[in-house]
């Protein structure tokens, strides 16, 4: 049985302000990064088991990317004000469930869906 490993890519201006972006705002730690003559071509953040790929070599789909990350409801509520405490720029929205939206400085977009919980009534989760 093969095992698949995939990883999004998000299309970028600059690897280094992206790498700042996720590890600064999102708690990303920096993984793989590729250099020439001193600037960083493409290079990788990882969080849990989540990993994306950042890349500046294709200017035109620069910010035409996003990822849906399935998360548990109370860590996700507590995921919330670990980005609100850090300043990372949220947003509510719908995509199918209520989502919070955090979109990266070139518009590439991470969406965490608030899954109903049965006990819950409906409406976005406010973590302020």
């Amino acid at each position: 049985m093969n095992v698949w490993y995939s990883r999004p890519v998000f299309f970028v201006e600059s690897v280094e302000r992206s790498i700042a972006f996720y590890t600064e705002k999102l708690g990303f730690t920096q993984g793989f990064r590729y250099e020439e003559e001193g600037k960083i071509l493409v290079g990788q953040v990882n969080r849990e088991d989540c990993e994306i790929i950042l890349n500046c070599q294709q200017p035109e789909k620069t910010g035409r990317s996003r990822v849906f990350i399935s998360i548990d409801l109370e860590p996700l509520k507590t995921l919330r004000t670990e980005f609100e405490n850090r300043g990372a720029p949220i947003r509510d929205g719908w995509w199918g469930y209520d989502t919070m939206i955090i979109e990266d400085p070139d518009g590439n977009q991470l969406f965490f869906p608030y899954r109903k919980d049965p006990e819950q009534e409906s409406g976005p989760v406010s973590g302020s």
